[in-house]
């Protein structure tokens, strides 16, 4: 079964699970998932509300995928995307007076690199004393949220001191919109460029190739001779993290345009379940970014219009990956029937 096939069944599994927990709920089926349409694609502004949520979760899936390819579970996405966030806020604070060419540019660098810093954080962990990445990256992920919530009542904190929240960036600090009267930002072509880059970096370059290969078999590939296991895997750590921090300050610039407690309603979590749908190819992740992006648009529509808790979208979502993980080592055990048999 090919990856699109594969997807659309999980889709429809998905649909399925939905419908059944609507109904074991109490809730008609038909009216709440066309309030889930309506709200995902009933309108322009809707679908302008889909693609908005879908950026930070492409970006935040391009760096788990990375990660995953390269063999490194990467559960950090989330702390890396709100230092992203804070480092982004700080250094636009210390540039009040730049021109938006230079200012958002250098927001966005910034909170770039603030998440390869906090995600070099657990590669040297993992590279001096064999500390799982599984455990380093969800703890710094508390850790960044308390760093957030502390600097949003401390050193970010809007000029009043009322608000636990930092001050709303200047125009000259935002990223411009793409189609007036939506809430469609420039942030959309970075995303779509980055997979694209991706894509073509781990197929055709020898050093996508050396990360594909340490994923697939560190050992093998340390035999090799010509390939730093080691090197390689920090390599992928940084640009995995560079990228979670780049979702977190283009949220920041393109949509919420302030830093506050809760910034991110756990797009690095869900970023998990959209980069392995994608089944980690780049180019697949925008396409199950949008998908989960209008379920995240869908249910707040859902909500509101046929009284359906938001969180049985959560279901779904944690459905699916289940499904994915299911789907994967069904295909594995077929794989290796077929190999026993032959």
């Amino acid at each position: 079964m090919n990856t699109l096939a594969r997807s659309m069944v999980l889709a429809l599994v998905a649909l399925a699970v939905l419908v059944a927990l609507l109904v074991s709920t109490g809730h008609a089926p038909l009216p709440a998932l066309s309030a889930l349409a309506n709200g995902a694609f009933g309108s322009t502004y809707a679908v302008s509300s889909t693609l908005v949520r879908a950026i930070p979760l492409a970006l935040a899936g391009l760096a788990v995928a990375v990660a995953f390819r390269a063999g490194l579970l990467n559960i950090g996405a989330e702390g890396q995307l709100l230092i992203g966030a804070c480092v982004a806020t700080a250094t636009g604070a210390l540039l009040p007076d730049v021109p938006r060419v230079l200012a958002v540019p250098l927001m966005l660098g910034a909170g770039a690199l603030a998440g390869a810093g906090w995600a070099f954080i657990a590669a040297e962990l993992r590279r001096r004393f064999g500390v799982l990445e599984v455990i380093s990256t969800i703890m710094l992920n508390f850790i960044a949220i308390h760093v957030t919530g502390w600097l949003v009542r401390g050193p970010l904190q809007e000029p009043t001191h009322i608000y636990p929240q930092s001050a709303s960036l200047p125009v000259s600090q935002q990223l411009p919109m793409l189609i007036p009267g939506t809430r469609v930002h420039a942030g959309v072509v970075v995303v779509v460029l980055l997979a694209i880059g991706l894509w073509w970096w781990l197929r055709e370059s020898a050093s996508g190739f050396r990360l594909r290969a340490v994923g697939m078999n560190p050992f093998a590939a340390a035999s090799a001779g010509q390939i730093s296991v080691s090197r390689t895997m920090v390599g992928a750590f940084l640009l995995s993290g560079a990228l979670a921090g780049l979702a977190g300050s283009v949220e920041l610039t393109g949509v919420t345009y302030a830093l506050y407690e809760n910034f991110s309603p756990g797009y690095g979590y869900t970023a998990i379940a959209v980069a392995l749908l994608a089944r980690l190819n780049p180019l697949t992740v925008l396409g199950t970014a949008f998908l989960f992006g209008a379920l995240e648009a869908g249910a707040g529509a859902m909500q509101r219009n046929a009284a359906v808790p938001s969180v049985v979208v959560s279901v779904v979502e944690a459905a699916l990956i289940l499904l994915v993980v299911a789907a994967d080592q069904l295909q594995s055990r077929a794989a290796q029937r077929a190999e026993a048999s032959v």
